[in-house]
């Protein structure tokens, strides 16, 4: 039997990376590790939760879980997802112990999840996961009024209910509901490309089609949720409907709006948080055109005024921490300064981007990059804790 002692970081990591690179020998010692983890010979150790009294890192595994079955096992996108939540759960939380991380963050593929109770057409890759089908969207102009709240107690709401009952009782954290926003649900089952124009020509429409997804699916939803689970949490998720792609305006006027809107009246709304909105920067983007000193002072002013009310709005429908993504482009001291005001966690991320090594030219130069990045990152979240 393997031992997970045996895998600690970096050894895990170095196991791993052999895989990849297509050594049989590491195939062989994945496959002996995973049908112990699966076996539930590790569970002692995934009921070990962090320490409070350090900065952790955590990262959301569920492809690279994926990946791994698939490998290994010849184990379907569905039926990843679908059909075995203790297996599920534990290939997660030996993935992240391999990795070196401790702070579990157990999720899925949760645009498409999302969407998916609605009758919104899916692709099921058979290793990759799931989403929306672009050829064949749910709603339109003319239908979007017709939907109805799904059933939570079957399909992808059962799947995840099933998720978040493993994870508890295998590692005790509150279990976390993890759904699209309105407004990027909107743009799985009506289009990104239509629901973008809408935004532009019919401000209005958007804004009563995102407020019945929220009145009619998700909060029906987050009630289901804390029915079932009273100590849980929710985290929406609202890329598309983030300031880099909508711009800060329409994210605050639309995106936000409609979360509040959503949650308004409930009674678990302080257990509820958006955190990934991103591209902050676009708040500070300034105007082309020459100018005279004096101007540019006063566009500067503008720009900090513009990403404060940004902030603020962004705390609205994220009151538990503040949080700095990478493609916010914005130096981390601001952040660090937000949160010390705000009397609020910091929490950092490194994009996906950064670490892509195909988007990656020279790789020494990301590596020191990063880990200055990294450096920074945990300097300032210290500060925030002092």
């Amino acid at each position: 039997m393997s031992r997970i002692e045996d895998y600690r970081f970096p050894t895990g990591l170095h196991l791993l990376t052999q895989w990849q690179s297509g050594d049989e020998g590491a195939r062989k010692e994945m496959t002996a590790f995973f049908d112990d983890a699966i076996a539930g010979d590790f569970d002692a150790d995934f009921s070990v939760l962090t320490s409070p009294d350090r900065v952790h890192s955590t990262a959301s595994v569920h492809m690279l879980g994926l990946a791994i079955l698939h490998d290994l096992y010849r184990i379907e996108s569905w039926a990843y997802y679908n059909t075995d939540p203790y297996r599920y759960v534990r290939t997660n939380l030996a993935v992240s112990r391999l990795l070196g991380i401790h702070k579990f963050y157990t999720t899925w593929a949760l645009y498409a999840f999302t969407c998916e109770p609605l009758g919104q057409q899916m692709m099921y890759p058979d290793r990759f996961p799931p989403g929306a089908d672009p050829d064949a969207f749910l709603i339109n102009k003319d239908n979007w009024q017709e939907l109805t709240t799904p059933d939570f107690t079957t399909g992808a709401p059962k799947a995840i209910d099933d998720i978040l009952r493993v994870t508890q009782e295998l590692t005790g954290v509150p279990p976390l509901l993890q759904i699209s926003a309105p407004y990027s649900l909107a743009a799985d089952i009506y289009g990104q490309e239509p629901l973008l124009a809408d935004v532009v020509s019919d401000p209005d429409t958007v804004n009563a089609l995102l407020d019945h997804l929220g009145d009619e699916i998700l909060a029906p939803w987050m009630d289901h949720h804390f029915e079932s689970f009273p100590d849980g949490w929710v985290e929406l998720s609202d890329a598309s409907g983030s300031p880099f792609f909508i711009g800060p305006e329409n994210c605050m006027q639309m995106s936000i709006r409609s979360i509040r809107h959503m949650l308004r009246g409930k009674t678990y709304a302080d257990r509820v948080f958006d955190n990934n909105f991103r591209g902050d920067f676009v708040a500070g983007v300034k105007k082309k055109g020459r100018g005279s000193r004096r101007n540019i002072q006063t566009e500067t002013q503008s720009s900090q005024a513009k990403l404060l009310e940004l902030t603020d709005a962004k705390v609205s429908v994220n009151p538990v921490f503040i949080m700095r993504l990478e493609a916010d482009k914005v130096n981390i001291s601001f952040y660090e300064e937000e949160a010390i005001k705000r009397n609020l966690p910091l929490t950092c991320g490194i994009g996906s981007p950064q670490i892509d090594r195909n988007s990656i030219e020279d790789l020494e130069a990301t590596r020191v990059s990063i880990g200055e990045d990294a450096r920074s990152f945990v300097e300032s979240i210290k500060r925030v804790c002092e």
